[in-house]
């Protein structure tokens, strides 16, 4: 099965995986992608968060094969080239993570909601933003996802991404 990661291909050998795997321990146990993290195994957490062709999927539930031919993204794939993504320097500048395990699917479904909202409300931001964090840094979430859709609506950002597609 060949799968399209970070915008990478990876050739997952038939014989090393069910098709019914869900997508997750293909990603931790096969690939050795950690950064997605596994927390309750029954898509209530959100800690298994990646995106789909741009949407927040839970992996744990996800089967390998639903993903075939599908762009998947991993909190890997989410900085490119080393930079810290807009998101993720907010994250640090509203002071979001404490334990941190939550972190990569929230980091996850946050930036699939900016996708498709780029100014969302509170009530956007919890609608979207299902994934539990035990820490209870939801209010800090919310003014960082906010610091980041500012961000990316300003002009001069804006130019800059403009300028990198020619």
């Amino acid at each position: 099965m060949e799968l399209d990661i970070n915008g990478r291909r990876h050739e997952v050998q038939d014989e090393a995986i069910d098709p019914a795997m869900p997508l997750l321990w293909v990603l931790r146990d096969v690939l050795q992608m950690t950064g997605t993290k596994f927390g309750c195994g029954v898509a209530a957490c959100g800690a298994c968060t990646v995106r789909v062709d741009g949407e927040a999927v839970r992996s744990c539930v996800t089967p390998v094969s639903a993903v075939a031919g599908r762009s998947v993204q991993t909190i890997e794939g989410l900085a490119p080239e080393g930079r810290l993504h807009v998101l993720q320097r907010a994250w640090i500048e509203h002071q979001v993570p404490q334990c941190g395990y939550c972190q990569s699917g929230m980091l996850m479904a946050a930036a699939a909601l900016l996708e498709r909202q780029g100014d969302p409300s509170d009530a956007e931001i919890d609608a979207a933003i299902t994934n539990l964090c035990r820490c209870g840094t939801y209010p800090r979430v919310r003014q960082a996802i906010k610091t980041a859709a500012r961000e990316l609506a300003s002009p001069a950002r804006r130019a800059s991404m403009e300028a990198r597609q020619g």
